[in-house]
This record gives structure tokens, sequence and C-alpha cells, in this order.
């Protein structure tokens, strides 16, 4: 079994290595460099990696391919809650660390890059399609994913749920860890020195 569809580039462990040194440069007032680091971070080989798993074409359209489109039970019988709350969203961060528990990419939250965003527009780019939103921020999305898709009857429980990165919930979709061959990773050891996920940016 294997623990991800698509192995991350190392570049996105060096790009996270990299975007670390942001909130020292917004601490320091040196706006310049924080602009820098999000205009170097917008990789195309990142983008090739992500796209490659959710993006036209990429690996989840070839699995329905091969597989075909996995079958999901009515909206009325799934769990209320599809997304956790504030304190289950906690306690996943706290167990998993800010690591996607398949291929251990680094990943940073949504209100992290929407805080960024708000101060360089610009740098961060954030559109509406894949490819007009920046590529570390984009691959590097922390997700809250259900290990029983929620499509197919998975409750939204800390047994039930991981933390992940976008191309790899995206790339999986409602499939099965065995329908495609997937397991686990334990929790992470950090691979980034101190890695946070930028957590440092929201007082």
């Amino acid at each position: 079994m294997k623990s991800c569809l698509l192995p991350p580039p190392s570049e996105i462990f060096e790009i996270a290595s990299l975007l670390s040194q942001i909130p020292h440069a917004i601490q320091m007032g040196n706006y310049e460099m924080a602009k820098q680091i999000l205009r170097e971070s917008n990789s195309p080989e990142i983008r090739r990696w992500t796209e490659a798993l959710w993006g036209k074409g990429g690996i989840y359209y070839q699995l329905q391919k091969n597989l075909g489109t996995p079958k999901t039970i009515p909206l009325d019988q799934r769990d209320i809650l599809r997304m956790p709350d504030k304190k289950l969203a906690s306690e996943l961060i706290k167990r998993d660390g800010h690591y996607c528990r398949f291929c251990g990419t680094p990943v940073i939250r949504k209100e992290i890059r929407d805080q960024l965003k708000s101060q360089f527009p610009d740098e961060l780019p954030w559109g509406k399609i894949n490819l007009s939103q920046h590529a570390a921020f984009q691959a590097m999305w922390l997700q809250y994913d259900h290990v029983l898709p929620h499509a197919r009857g998975g409750r939204t429980t800390l047994d039930n749920m991981i933390i992940t990165c976008a191309p790899c919930n995206y790339g999986r979709m409602n499939f099965l860890l065995e329908e495609i061959d997937l397991e686990l990773l334990k929790r992470q050891s950090p691979t980034i020195l101190n890695w946070t996920g930028l957590e440092e940016l929201i007082p």
C-alpha cells in the first residue's frame, strides 16, 4: 500500500522553510522581504504537482475512469455536521500537527492565508479557479478530511477525521482508502524545523 497518490516535490519542503520566515519579517516591519518570499514561493513545480492530482485530467479523473464514480448516500442520510467545529478542528491539529497525514506536506489554515492575502493581495493571489491561486498556499491548504468520506456515511468525529493537504484531499475525493490502495501515515515527525503553519501571524 502507498501513503499518497503522488509524492510531493521536494521543493515544497524548501518553500515551507522559506515561508516560515514571514512572521519574523512582518514582526520586524520588513514587508518587502515578506513580499519577496510570497513571490518566490508561487512555484510552477508545485503547481504541476497540484494539477496532476486534482486539476483537469489529473489523478482523480483517472481514478474515476478506471474505477467509476464512487457511489454516495443521499444527503438526508449523511452526518448533519459536514465540517468540524472550532473545538474539533483544534483537536485535529493538536493530534496531527500541521502536516498532511497522507504525503507529509506542511499545511496552513485558510485563516492564516486570508490574513496574509489581506496584507499582500498582489503577492498572494487567490482567484476563483485553481490556476489563479497562489501555488504554494493552494498546495499547502490545510483540510479537515474524513477517513470514511462524509458522502459515503463518514461521521465528523475525531476518530474519522485527519489533517491533509488540499491536493491529497481533492485527489482522493470520495474513494475509500482500500479502493485506491492508500494507507495513513502515523502522526508526522516534523520535517520542517519549528513548522507551526505560520500560526504566529494570529495574535
